[in-house]
């Protein structure tokens, strides 16, 4: 019998794995064959691992990494072609897969525990909008970040969501406008990643980001994180009112009493995560 082809056991894989270190659970896209681009069965295998961590209260951070040499290049393009010949020229399929993809985004955001990307390699169009709705990234300095859509006639109109509110206008609107691909270095200067690293140390990178999150009061962390995305939509008067009463209750919490009283003891706190 004839060895399976490298093809074949591709084709048999998950779209997604999921690893766990301790308390940190571990994302990794997987279809290098195809870029790691985001198919419906990808986007979907996405949304159902979101949802189940978020309510797993073991889990204290998550990093999201890939494999292969690309992070994520975007959309799946032959899918949606693919759809051209439906009867209403794929309109409906197309609305699908933007709102399926809008509202994993949205989980990545909503999650209670922060999300660290891990970026080997190319992330382009939806796979940069991936990176940028994550709480922290880190990059290796053999990543790309782009939004190149303008130049197949497809304006990245969803990815410009997440990138608009990770870096300044001009700089999201050059990367829109221009396509042009942007080295780790420049995405660290812009505010798109945290870390730059030498290749193959972003994932172990990232996982030291999580595990320093991990050491936190999750309640108290995921407090925060909900409180920073909330109050960045607001004007500076509902911010500043908003996160008062989120101090209040914060303040009200056995994690904070507990931290207070450590550190005017000088001890370490001990967490009960409430």
């Amino acid at each position: 019998m004839n060895a399976p082809t490298a093809a074949a056991l591709t084709a048999d894989a998950p779209a997604l794995l999921r690893d766990r270190d301790q308390d940190v659970a571990i994302i990794v896209l997987n279809r290098p064959e195809a870029r790691n681009s985001l198919s419906e069965v990808l986007l979907i295998a996405l949304s159902k691992t979101l949802t189940e961590i978020a309510d797993d209260k073991t889990i204290r951070a998550v990093v999201l990494a890939a494999n292969g040499p690309a992070f994520c290049a975007g959309h799946d393009l032959k899918e949606l072609t693919g759809r051209r010949g439906d009867a209403d020229g794929g309109r409906d399929y197309f609305h699908h897969i933007m709102t399926m993809c809008s509202a994993m985004m949205q989980q990545i955001i909503s999650l209670p525990q922060p999300v660290i990307a891990a970026v080997q390699g190319v992330a382009t169009a939806a796979g940069c909008q991936l990176v940028a709705s994550c709480d922290l990234a880190v990059a290796s300095t053999e990543a790309k970040f782009a939004t190149p859509g303008v130049d197949i006639g497809l304006f990245c109109s969803t990815p410009m969501v997440a990138l608009s509110r990770n870096v300044a206008r001009k700089h999201a609107m050059e990367m829109l406008l221009t396509s042009d691909a942007m080295a780790a270095e420049d995405a660290y200067r812009i505010g798109l990643v945290n870390r730059v690293v030498g290749p193959g140390k972003e994932r172990k990178e990232a996982l030291a980001f999580a595990r320093k999150i991990a050491g936190k009061s999750s309640h108290i962390v995921r407090i925060g994180k909900e409180g920073f995305y909330r109050q960045a939509e607001m004007s500076l008067a509902e911010a500043y009112r908003y996160v008062s009463e989120v101090m209040v209750e914060n303040l009200m919490a056995r994690d904070a009493e507990e931290g207070l009283n450590a550190f005017i003891d000088k001890r370490e706190p001990k967490w009960e995560d409430r």
